[in-house]
């Protein structure tokens, strides 16, 4: 077969093309050639194909994510905002701090650990491209049921996909979340997060611009892994009767991705380069159309100058491979020999393969013959936009009237004590160490807290002190029950979290994981969760500097239960005066902060001792969440707390619970007037947290909550080695540290 060049594209305009084979709906490839003026190339039809797949183009999500602009508080510290590779904080002393959380769900299904690894090194480029080093890795992961035999395939696959990249990275990971729950089953969420460091001068952005600038392609060589991969992926339900959508997942490399890091940190301090992308979802098609498009010119590229590791690929192939490892710089003629010197030194393989011309269109060659002709534009940043519709599900009010409250309660003291245990030793409440214990948390010598604080917090600035915490939360539960304020909860945790370890929380990350953009019902669920996420950001004053969507999690016409997982990044300015969680002193008097009502929808309670899902979730009250973080960061920066933990999944028990073991202390716990034991212990109402005080500073912690309104009520004391309920149970620290730590061990062994 001769190849099909723009000229024979010219001349044969009736060609049949598989466009719907490469996941294009006909008025998709219609406008195409509308765009062309002609049928598209072979090479051209490939590059459209998968940068207007849901995972490039945004096309079913645009239309609610911009909101995010549109309703984006005023920040100082804000120096990047959305459409670059990740957004970019101000964070003092002249350091920005750039962070992401992007998706590696379906990959990670069909080869877990590769998925997984993959999805760590890919954000971790993202990273890099913005001119930061990497300093830390976070991982929000969903499975299905603990006990489902896909789960002991899935789950030991990703966590040793992402502790084995990261950790050959040299990367620390100080954070994320492990939750089960059969909606999963089939589709797991497998979320990946970075946070880079560097100097406001050094920030590096996707643009091409310059004629005569040379386009350098270097790291690892392209090979035949990932062809379509992400791209298409992330634009298909699984469904078995379609294996033909099920490409293969790219496979990475730690120690090339390091070698990788190494060079471009280097590149980037002799200001060699003009521009940076990294190669990911769509490979080259992405790297290509983006700069050229980002810039003000054109692009010229030679393909076949690509180094291969496979030498039978097609063209088509080698702009589709999603092979990892691979940067590509615009580089000044007068600064390449210095570049590739540098790429020498760290064994690391660059070449030439185009450069920026004055003109206005992408242009790619192989061995001679044209077989791109395009406007970057059209294929980087003009994809489809869909308005599709949506409509609140008719089954959501009859959901929301199945009230959890309705539901029997423990009747006795000893019924109470045995569902403590229960929910403690729950997949979802129990001790996640066989997980994180795989994953080096602290190489690099400056990570302050890790799993399972509240955030992890690792020092940028060894003389200084400045430092950052990041936290990832979301509740699929809550979203299932109200999607809306679902989100809001888990911008509310992340925030929560973040200013328990004493730091200030800046600006958020997102990654929003939900079922088929085909559904009305899930549509609904996308449009509400969006709506709810960007009001609260403007409340709290927190911009979404970017993220990432992930469409299609279901398996079949089954979706995941809608789940908008956020991140907030946080800054304090002395990590020394960082808040632990763990309770280490007999003698601190704990306070609970906020308020407590009956709320127990699509709580932990619910799903473990009555396997139910129903009513409403907690209500958000975020003018509460801003004052608790206000008091909780004084409260740190001051001296006045020793410990301090959120509540959230399981309540005020599951937090004394954890916070007890993290320190090996007990406590003794008394009920408030106006509470009953059950609501006290299991209640998951928001804008709360539990602090430990010492005796010294009680006066002056709870003179500040009283005179800034918020309800500060001492609930007990740090003593003794068990969890005593006055008047109601004890539990011992070693009885509680058997079922909070014996569960992930024996579901997995």
């Amino acid at each position: 077969m001769s190849l099909d060049t723009v000229k024979h594209a010219n001349e044969t305009p009736d060609v049949e093309q598989p466009w719907s084979e490469l996941g294009l709906k006909k008025d998709e490839y219609e406008r195409i050639r509308e765009i062309l003026g002609r049928r598209p190339t072979g090479a051209e039809l490939a590059m459209y194909s998968v940068m207007w797949s849901e995972h490039c183009s945004y096309k079913s999500s645009k239309v609610h994510l911009k909101q995010f602009g549109e309703k984006a508080p005023q920040s100082d510290a804000m120096l990047v905002g959305i459409g670059e590779n990740a957004g970019v904080v101000d964070v003092g002393q002249g350091y920005a701090v750039t962070f992401k959380v992007e998706s590696h769900n379906h990959p990670s299904y069909i080869e877990p650990y590769q998925g997984a690894a993959t999805g760590v090194g890919g954000i971790v480029r993202d990273i890099l491209a913005m001119g930061a080093r990497p300093v830390a890795v976070v991982d929000p992961l969903r499975f299905g049921a603990a006990d489902h035999p896909d789960t002991k395939r899935v789950l030991p696959g990703v966590v040793a996909g992402i502790g084995g990249y990261g950790n050959c990275l040299g990367l620390p990971n100080i954070g994320g979340e492990v939750v089960f729950d059969s909606c999963y089953q089939g589709n797991p969420l497998v979320n990946a997060g970075c946070i880079g460091v560097m100097k406001h001068e050094d920030i590096h952005l996707a643009k091409a611009s310059g004629p005569g600038n040379k386009v350098i392609l270097y790291g690892a060589r392209t090979g035949g892994d990932g062809i379509g991969g992400v791209s298409v992926l992330a634009s298909e339900t699984f469904d078995d009767s379609k294996p033909a959508k099920r490409p293969a997942v790219q496979v990475g490399d730690p120690f090339q991705e390091k070698l990788l890091i190494e060079c471009t940190l280097e590149v980037f301090k002799e200001k060699l380069v003009a521009g940076i992308q990294d190669l990911g979802g769509a490979g080259l098609s992405c790297a290509t159309s983006e700069l050229a498009s980002a810039g003000t010119g054109g692009m010229r590229i030679e393909l076949d100058s690509v180094p291969l590791r496979d030498a039978t690929l097609s063209p088509e192939e080698i702009l589709m491979s999603e092979s990892q490892e691979r940067m590509c710089a615009i580089v000044e003629p007068q600064h390449v020999d210095r570049f590739m010197e540098i790429c020498e030194k760290w064994d690391v393989i660059a070449t030439v393969i185009g450069e920026v011309t004055d003109g206005e269109r992408l242009e790619i060659f192989w061995h001679g013959e044209q077989i791109v002709d395009v406007p970057p534009g059209t294929v980087a940043h003009e994809g489809p936009t869909y308005h599709r519709p949506y409509e609140r599900p008719d089954w959501q009010d009859a959901l929301q009237a199945d009230d959890a409250a309705k539901l029997p309660r423990p009747a006795t003291p000893d019924e109470l004590r045995a569902q403590v245990l229960r929910v403690v030793g729950s997949p979802n409440q129990a001790s996640k160490a066989w997980i994180t214990d795989q994953y080096d948390r602290f190489v690099q010598g400056n990570t302050i807290l890790a799993q399972p604080e509240d955030a992890g917090v690792v020092r940028i600035d060894e003389e200084t002190d400045l430092g950052v915490a990041m936290a990832t939360d979301g509740n699929g539960r809550y979203a299932k029950l109200d999607p809306y304020a679902g989100a809001q909860l888990a911008l509310a945790e992340a925030y929560r979290n973040v200013a328990a370890t004493g730091a200030k929380p800046l600006a958020v990350s997102d990654c929003l994981n939900f079922g088929s953009p085909e559904d009305p019902g899930v549509m609904w669920q996308f449009a509400e969760a969006t709506r709810g996420l960007a009001d609260a950001c403007l409340e709290l004053g927190t911009p979404v500097t970017g993220g990432n969507v992930s469409l299609y999690n279901q398996t079949g016409d089954v979706a995941i239960h809608p789940t908008p997982v956020v991140a907030v990044l946080g800054v304090i300015d002395d990590v020394t005066r960082r808040t632990p969680m763990a309770f280490a002193e007999q003698g601190q008097l704990l306070y609970l902060l906020g308020d407590t009502r009956g709320e127990f929808g699509g709580s932990a309670w619910s799903q473990v001792v009555h396997d139910h899902l129903g009513g409403l979730p907690p209500e958000v009250d975020l003018g509460r969440e801003k004052l608790l973080a206000e008091i909780l960061i004084s409260a740190s920066r001051d001296g006045m707390i020793d410990a301090a933990h959120d509540l959230s999944d399981g309540g005020l028990v599951q937090a004394v619970v954890e916070s007890c073991l993290r320190g090996g202390q007990g406590a003794r716990l008394i009920v408030p007037d106006g509470l009953d034991a059950f609501t006290f212990l299991f209640s998951e109402s928001a804008g709360r947290a539990v602090v430990a005080v010492p005796r010294s500073e009680e006066l002056r912690f709870t003179d500040m909550c009283g005179a800034r309104g918020l309800p500060a009520t001492r609930i007990g004391v740090v003593d003794g080695d068990s969890v005593d309920v006055q008047g109601e149970f004890g539990i011992t620290l070693g009885e509680l540290r058997e079922a909070h730590e014996a569960t992930i061990p024996a579901l997995l062994a």
